[in-house]
């Protein structure tokens, strides 16, 4: 009998099996962090890219997270000012990932398979991954709340073929978001899914002075079910585990989400009107 997303989803929302190990990308030179599992030869790997105006300490836990289920999780640490460069953000990630695949992590006992990588980010940072992904071929990408970038990453995901998620929570058609558009020019496999309740910068950590400005404030919950959607989708595509093959259906169900078609027509909800207008309405 096979096991209930719903069960897996619980699972997944919990650290994995391995003691997590933290490095300095910049020994290397591309100023970053990288998470690893304590040992392992060949083994996965993720680039993520931070959003607009954070850092990689943002998403410690996210990071950690998907270490824990066996992944190398390396983030450059740049582009953190107000006008920040897409393009070179998306080049560091192709850097981080060279650096993660031709150097021993660790004491020397930890090393990535060059076949076995993955490309992520947040806001601006998805669209970044996609640049990136149109620059070096890897095995899945995963868009997380995406923002608009320039070049425009919709404009670039008619060059990939690369499996995709995209999970975006309740403001998917607002403006600071292209999830829709990002998803409907995907040229290969992808999802667009929604998380109930999520807003685009509730994965982000430790933003106290923005969150009092209104910028969003940390999402428990929303962080929670992201942690579980992204590494239940990395260890389906990234790992062809079987037991995760719903997370990247996208006829899966899964609960506290959503998936969307992206080429539906969008339901543009009727305005509420008070009794005062509709009187002055029926007198015309």
């Amino acid at each position: 009998m096979s096991v209930s997303a719903k069960s897996l989803l619980s699972t997944l929302s919990m650290r994995g099996p391995h003691r997590v190990l933290r490095g300095n990308l910049g020994i290397a030179g591309q100023p970053g962090v990288v998470y690893t599992p304590e040992s392992g030869l060949n083994l996965p790997a993720v680039a993520f890219a931070h959003g607009w105006l954070t850092s990689a300490e943002n998403y410690k836990s996210l990071l950690e997270h998907i270490a824990s289920w066996g992944f190398v999780v390396a983030a450059p640490d740049t582009e953190r000012g107000p006008i920040p460069s897409h393009l070179d953000l998306g080049t560091d990630l192709l850097t981080t990932l060279d650096i993660v695949t031709k150097v021993r992590l660790g004491d020397g006992t930890i090393s990535v398979h060059p076949d076995r990588l993955a490309l992520a980010g947040h806001g601006m940072g998805a669209g970044a991954a996609v640049i990136a992904a149109a620059q070096r071929r890897v095995a899945a990408v995963v868009a997380l709340f995406p923002a608009p970038t320039s070049p425009v990453a919709e404009n670039i995901a008619p060059e990939l073929d690369t499996p995709g998620l995209i999970l975006t929570g309740d403001d998917l058609d607002s403006v600071s978001s292209n999830a829709r558009a990002l998803a409907a020019a995907w040229s290969g496999p992808s999802i667009l899914r929604t998380i109930n309740g999520a807003s685009h910068n509730g994965i982000i950590e430790g933003r106290r002075l923005f969150a009092a400005l209104g910028a969003g404030r940390y999402e428990h919950k929303t962080d929670k079910t992201t942690r579980a959607l992204v590494t239940g989708y990395l260890l389906a595509t990234v790992l062809a585990d079987k037991k995760y093959a719903d997370f990247a259906d996208p006829e899966g169900e899964i609960p506290h989400t959503k998936v969307v078609d992206p080429h539906a027509e969008v339901e543009v909800e009727a305005p509420k009107l008070s009794i005062g207008t509709v009187a002055k309405l029926i007198r015309g």
